[in-house]
C-alpha cells in the first residue's frame, strides 16, 4: 500500500491527532513535538488550555503530513505517559461533515523540510533562473493631472527545482512585494528590495514544489511523480525564453 504526500498544508482529519489529558508544564509543545516527530515529519503542534467545563489541563492538535504516520503515532502513544506522570489519550480526529478546508500551499521553509525528510539533503536542489525588479510597471497612475506612485518594490522570480535521482525538473514563478518606509531614503529602498527578493524567491520555490507528488511505499521507499495542477507554460520554456518572459 502506498500513500501520496503533497507539498501542501495537511487539511485531512486522518492526518490530525487530538491529544488530551496533558498536564501543564514549561515547553509543553516542545515535549509533544519531540515525542510525536519520531513517527514522521510534523506540520504543526498546538497546545491549548481546556475549556472551563472540561476541568484543568491542556489538549493538543498535532498535524502530520502522512496519515500513515498519524495512525502509527496514535497506536503507539495512546495510553502512554511519555513525558508526564499520567497517561495521555490520543485519537485520530473524525471528519466533520459539510466542512471543507481550503488546501493551501506550504511555505518554502516547510517545503524544504519535507523534501529533506523524504528525498534526503542531496536528493534535490534548486536554483534561481532569474530575479527581476519589476517595480514601476503598475506603480504610477495619473489622476486629475497628478502622478501618484506606490511606495513599494516588486520583484519577479523564476526558480527551478531538480530531483536528479528521479529525473524530475519543475519550475515556479512568483511575485514578491515589499513596502518602502515613509522616509523613502536609499537605505529604505535597499531594505525593501531585499525583503521583496526574499519573498519572491520563497514563493517561486513553493510554487515549484506544488507540482511534485511524493509516493511513499510501505517499505519506506519514495517514488516521485510530476503533477502540475494546470497548464504550465514556464516548464516548457527554455531558460533564455523564461528570462525574456520575466523581463517583458
Amino acid at each position: 500500500m502506498a500513500e501520496v504526500v503533497e507539498f501542501r498544508v495537511p487539511a485531512g482529519s486522518h492526518q490530525t491527532l487530538l491529544v488530551w489529558g496533558l498536564e501543564p508544564e514549561p515547553g509543553l509543545e516542545r515535549s509533544l513535538f519531540s515525542a510525536f516527530s519520531k513517527f514522521g515529519p510534523l506540520y504543526s503542534v498546538r497546545a491549548h488550555r481546556n475549556a472551563a467545563v472540561a476541568g484543568p489541563g491542556y489538549y493538543a492538535i498535532i498535524k502530520f503530513y502522512s496519515a500513515g504516520d498519524a495512525r502509527r503515532a496514535q497506536r503507539a502513544c495512546n495510553g502512554q505517559r511519555l513525558f508526564q506522570e499520567s497517561p495521555l489519550k490520543v485519537c485520530v480526529c473524525t471528519k466533520q461533515k459539510g466542512f471543507q478546508q481550503q488546501v493551501l500551499a506550504l511555505n518554502s521553509n516547510k517545503c524544504q523540510e519535507l523534501a529533506n525528510h523524504y528525498l534526503g539533503f542531496n536528493g534535490w536542489s534548486s536554483r534561481i533562473i532569474t530575479l527581476q525588479n519589476v517595480s514601476g510597471f503598475d506603480g504610477e497612475n495619473e489622476e486629475l493631472g497628478e502622478t501618484l506612485q506606490k511606495r513599494s518594490v516588486k520583484y519577479l522570480c523564476a526558480v527551478e527545482v531538480t530531483l536528479p535521482h528521479h529525473r524530475v525538473r519543475t519550475r515556479g514563478v512568483a511575485l514578491g512585494e515589499a513596502d518602502v518606509e515613509n522616509s523613502g531614503g536609499p537605505l529604505e529602498f535597499v531594505t525593501a528590495s531585499r525583503r521583496a527578493q526574499k519573498v519572491a524567491v520563497g514563493k517561486a520555490l513553493s510554487c515549484a514544489f506544488q507540482k511534485i507528488l511524493l509516493i511513499v511505499l510501505e517499505n519506506g521507499k519514495v517514488a516521485v511523480e510530476y503533477n502540475p495542477t494546470q497548464e504550465e507554460l514556464t516548464d516548457s520554456l527554455t531558460e533564455e525564453e523564461l528570462k525574456g518572459l520575466v523581463q517583458v
